[in-house]
């Protein structure tokens, strides 16, 4: 049986460390498994602490596809799961479980092909031992043949001695690769993360503040699921313009909260769904079928700064349909329309209709009782 793995719903840079982990591991276990585009794979690795990833994964599970998670969190609703951060020997396990489950044993623990750097490095010892005994023996003969100056015949004869025990030097080398691989992948997540990544539940603990230049700044206590700023959301659309790293989450401490977090709380679904609306730019998002139907599971909190959602969500509220009906439906042109469909999937309201299977048709049932049978009759 084929094992095929793919990638999804990542960053560049958590999908370079993955596929490094993802290769070393599969050598170990014997090249079982191969790595394709997530379209032909029948296992693929989503992200699902990044916003596209919990798309993805609805695209996917719909699709009847076995889904792996990546995340940091300490569980997850996909069919296996793979902790962030990751190295080769937590892919190798992961890489076994799933080839168990789909009935191909793997031995996660098997290093057959890791004894050949010693094997190459004892072979090639041998040869420099040699190598150094000759010297040795050349350099006998030579205090005979040339007794009458044994100074200097014995000053040179130790000179090939440090020369071929130099030599063994660059072996250790190899063995640096696994640490380059191994350890450069803990860092990776951060780099690329957009706010939207951030907000993310699970990617981010306590409270921290945020400022992005002259937009108002954002006070968020992950841990409460809420936050402190001005209730317009167009002034915070600067904020999801561009990767933040976790250094400009500023830790805030009780005294500084309290001067600062003034007003109520609000939801972080507010921020959710404003990252969301502003990540596709009026596209759908990558992964997403433009031309498939999608459907309000509930009424969403529509935002008086965006008055033509209220129109998108009375006619998605209608049924499923895809983004060309909606708009030709509400009048709404068709970018708006996406926009309010990423917005939703991102925090939970709107999901991918799929159809149905269609259900055996019931046999027609039979007249029973005494009238039924004068009938038939």
């Amino acid at each position: 049986m084929s094992l095929t793995l793919g990638l999804t719903g990542m960053d560049p840079a958590t999908e370079a460390a993955l596929k490094a982990a993802f290769l070393e591991a599969n050598a170990r276990l014997g090249n079982r498994w191969t790595l394709v585009s997530d379209g032909e794979a029948d296992h693929v690795v989503v992200d699902m602490d990044s916003m596209y990833g919990p798309m993805s994964w609805l695209r996917l599970h719909a699709a009847g596809r076995q889904v792996i998670g990546l995340t940091s969190a300490p569980r997850t609703q996909t069919d296996f799961r793979l902790g962030r951060p990751f190295d080769t020997d937590q892919v190798m396990t992961l890489l076994a479980d799933v080839a168990r489950g789909a009935g191909v044993e793997l031995e996660a623990g098997s290093g057959t092909p890791e004894p050949a750097p010693p094997q190459t490095s004892a072979t090639n010892t041998a040869p420099q031992v040699q190598a150094k005994a000759e010297p040795e023996e050349a350099a006998a003969p030579a205090p005979a043949a040339a007794t009458p100056e044994p100074p200097p015949v014995a000053a040179a004869a130790p000179i090939p001695v440090p020369v071929v025990a130099a030599k063994p030097d660059p072996e250790p080398s190899p063995p640096a690769a696994e640490p380059a691989a191994a350890a450069e992948p803990a860092p990776a997540p951060p780099t690329g993360q957009t706010l939207a990544n951030w907000l993310q539940s699970g990617a981010l603990t306590g409270r921290v503040r945020y400022q992005r230049g002259d937009a108002p700044a954002l006070l968020i206590d992950a841990d409460a699921d809420s936050w402190h700023g001005p209730t317009a959301l167009k002034s915070l659309a600067s904020c999801f313009e561009r990767a933040v790293e976790q250094a400009e989450l500023l830790p805030v401490d009780d005294a500084t909260w309290s001067r600062e977090a003034a007003g109520a709380a609000q939801p972080l679904a507010r921020l959710r769904w404003l990252g969301g609306l502003l990540a596709g730019q009026g596209e759908l998002l990558p992964g997403l079928d433009p031309h498939g139907r999608f459907q309000l599971n509930k009424w969403p909190q529509t935002e008086r700064e965006y008055p033509r959602h209220f129109r998108i969500a009375t006619q998605m509220m209608k049924g499923p349909a895809t983004v060309a009906e909606i708009a030709e439906a509400s009048g709404v042109p068709a970018s708006d329309v996406a926009d309010f469909v990423n917005a939703n999937l991102a925090t939970g309201f709107a999901e991918p209709w799929v159809e149905p299977p269609p259900s055996a048709e019931e046999p027609a049932k039979s007249r029973g009782g005494l009238l039924g049978r004068l009938r038939s009759r």
